[in-house]
């Protein structure tokens, strides 16, 4: 096994590991796993899949990735896991004029919710989602969105990854420089986004500049043509250095979106390739298709440099969560979220 993991996180294709997944992960060593709605039965299978994963790459912390933002996004639902809302309940609270209530009922959602994940041995949830909900964008994004305004989108994405730290639990955010006004959905096809610069900086892009502190981010599949009319945002050079890293100023690792979505063209390989060209420092494939899984792999090099500086500074900031009382917080948030 090599001493150092491979800079990708894959997906698995089942609840359990088969034994093509352990020799593949034995193997190629990836940074970490993601788990989907296929991958989840029961609290004990999920604990039991987290920790054959770490065993076989031989890293206690190694990171188990999930998207549980609440509403339609969220991988382990009830009947053993609470329903949460979509981040559009808080933008409500705040628009009604109650900022403060809207980032302590964020806060406290996230807090919950790394609760819920941390018991599993989950410890990066990709939240949050700092796109902005605008009338034209596709409704991929829609109710993910904490509202219109930058500042407020900003706010209460702070504050739902503050939660998720408390709660031992790092979160990702997402879409790296701004999935808002894209006409598409990225999962089908490459969306295009022909907005002038100075407005993108103005709107799209501001909130991901506030929250450039962030330890994980993950890239957009979208085109800005103001900036590079011939790649998205995952395979641009001009995009993930003059804007993702310069004028946003974002130092945390920065993960591709998922490279077997639509958006993208080519083969996995030359996708994978694109994406470390362009400067991402860890390539993400979600399907737990293997051979797909493999082809990704074949292209991606062992952390090293900066990419391993910056997904061991992500790390160092894990912390175990402090006394918190799940059954009170849970009364307290659910009487929060009955007001709106």
């Amino acid at each position: 096994m090599p001493t150092t993991p491979r800079a990708f996180i894959t997906g698995c294709a089942g609840p359990v590991l088969t034994p093509e997944e352990e020799r593949f992960f034995a193997e190629k060593d990836p940074w970490g796993l993601i788990i989907f709605r296929r991958n989840v039965e029961t609290p004990g299978q999920v604990r039991a899949l987290v920790s054959a994963f770490r065993a076989i790459v031989g890293r206690a912390d190694a990171p188990v990735l999930v998207d549980q933002e609440g509403g339609r996004v969220q991988r382990l639902a009830p009947p053993h896991w609470p329903a949460y809302p979509p981040a559009e309940r808080f933008a409500r609270i705040a628009e009604a004029g109650d900022m403060e209530g809207a980032k302590a009922t964020a806060r406290l959602g996230a807090r919950l919710m790394a609760d819920d994940l941390a018991s599993l041995g989950i410890n990066v949830d990709c939240v949050p989602c700092a796109d902005l909900r605008l009338p034209e964008g596709h409704g991929i994004i829609g109710d993910r969105a904490y509202g219109v305004e930058p500042a407020q989108v900003a706010t209460l994405a702070r504050a739902a990854a503050e939660g998720l730290i408390e709660g031992g639990v790092l979160p990702v955010l997402k879409h790296i420089p701004g999935h808002g006004r894209a006409r598409a959905d990225s999962h089908e096809s490459l969306p295009v986004v022909e907005t002038p610069r100075e407005v993108l900086e103005a709107t799209d892009f501001a909130p991901f500049r506030l929250l450039a502190d962030l330890p994980l981010g993950m890239t957009a599949h979208v085109v800005y043509t103001a900036i590079d009319p011939d790649h998205p945002a995952t395979t641009s050079k001009r995009v993930l250095k003059e804007i993702v890293r310069d004028y946003l100023g974002f130092e945390g690792a920065l993960m591709s979106d998922d490279l077997s979505m639509g958006a993208l063209s080519g083969s996995l390989a030359s996708r994978t390739e694109a994406a470390f060209a362009a400067g991402c420092d860890l390539a993400l494939h979600c399907n737990g298709k293997m051979a797909e899984m493999v082809e990704v792999a074949s292209r991606t090099p062992q952390l090293s440099g900066e990419a391993a500086r910056r997904c061991a500074a992500a790390l160092d900031r894990l912390r175990s969560p402090g006394a918190f009382e799940v059954s009170q917080a849970r009364a307290q948030f659910s009487a929060m979220i009955a007001t709106t």
